[in-house]
């Protein structure tokens, strides 16, 4: 049987469980955050003193971090992509009806998923700090681009991605929050912080999905996510340009904002797969065959090998003037 038959196979063996797994990590509707409930009330009495307050409050924050929120609003505002691309995945079948476990669970998620760029794209525009119009023209570049993340159709390899990505977002969005609270942005931190929250809840759930899968199919599991580790995990972003600019250019340059800011590190790479490897027990996976043997044994050793590589990188120091945000009056 060809790997792809395999595939699909573990998919729609697993399916029937995907109901489960959206009761365990996905929030009911009418019971999780909106946007609005930490926004200024355009229906109340006091909304322009809130607009005042909240622009008051974005003063105190410097250039990088403004850089660092309107990335990651920008990632946030791509969803389209990546739900047009889990809806391809090979055993995620959109067209057999609303009763599918897999299309209800892309389609769920990605309604949760949106709340994230609304919340900070409305905090953006009434913060008066940042040019929206740039900002919505790399969105709509980033979009209009798409992406391509290394998994092709394969269920395998986008469930190592998003296992690792969405901890990733976590990450730089819990500590974008701690540094808005910091700064005594109240508000902007409790943004980011309930973000940082959802972001986990996914990333545990993908998780999950790649433990089910090692009980199925572990060989193929770990081959592809040594695949995933050798081609290295890409950011949603990786495509990221500003006006006028080439497809790519605007990421690195925002990837050492968020590196000098301590948002999202080298370091945080290899802790993530440190903490995979841990969950997954790939030490203890039994009855692997000799390609999935050399894949784990791969898979083991990286991080002390990453880490290595780490200690050697450089990551420039000089601020490059995005047309996103003014650095005039900013430190």
């Amino acid at each position: 049987m060809s790997i792809k038959n395999i595939r699909l196979e573990v998919m729609q063996a697993i399916e029937p469980k995907v109901q489960g797994f959206m009761e365990e990590f996905l929030v009911p509707i009418e019971k999780i955050w909106q946007p609005t409930d930490f926004l200024p009330n355009p229906e109340g009495d006091g909304f322009f003193d809130e607009i005042t307050q909240l622009r008051e409050e974005a003063k105190e924050l410097g250039y990088d971090f403004w850089v660092t929120l309107v990335a990651d609003t920008i990632t946030e505002e791509a969803l389209p992509t990546y739900e047009s691309w889990l809806m391809d995945v090979e055993g995620i079948d959109q067209h057999s009806g609303q009763d599918n476990g897999w299309s209800k669970w892309v389609r769920a998620w990605t309604a949760e998923e949106n709340r994230h760029g609304d919340v900070l794209n409305k905090y953006l525009y009434l913060s008066g700090r940042v040019n929206m119009r740039e900002i919505e023209i790399t969105t709509q570049h980033l979009i209009a681009d798409g992406f391509d993340i290394g998994t092709d159709r394969d269920p395998y390899k986008n469930f190592v991605y998003t296992t690792f990505q969405e901890l990733a977002t976590n990450i730089s969005h819990k500590r974008v929050g701690q540094m808005a609270k910091k700064k005594g942005n109240t508000l902007l931190g409790k943004m980011c912080t309930i973000i940082a929250g959802d972001e986990m809840r996914h990333h545990l759930a993908y998780r999950e999905f790649v433990k089910t899968i090692l009980g199925q199919d572990p060989n193929g599991m770990v081959l592809a996510f040594a695949d995933m580790m050798k081609k290295k995990i890409v950011m949603p972003a990786h495509f990221l340009r500003e006006s006028g600019g080439e497809i790519g250019t605007a990421f690195e340059l925002f990837s050492n904002c968020a590196q000098r800011l301590g948002v999202y590190t080298a370091q945080d790479y290899i802790d993530i797969l440190e903490k995979l490897n841990a969950y997954w027990d790939l030490g203890n996976l039994r009855q692997l065959n000799d390609q999935a043997e050399k894949a784990r044994d791969y898979l083991m050793k990286l991080p002390a090998r990453l880490q290595r590589i780490s200690e050697r990188m450089q990551f420039g120091n000089d601020q490059y003037q995005f047309k996103w945000v003014e650095a005039n009056g900013m430190m």
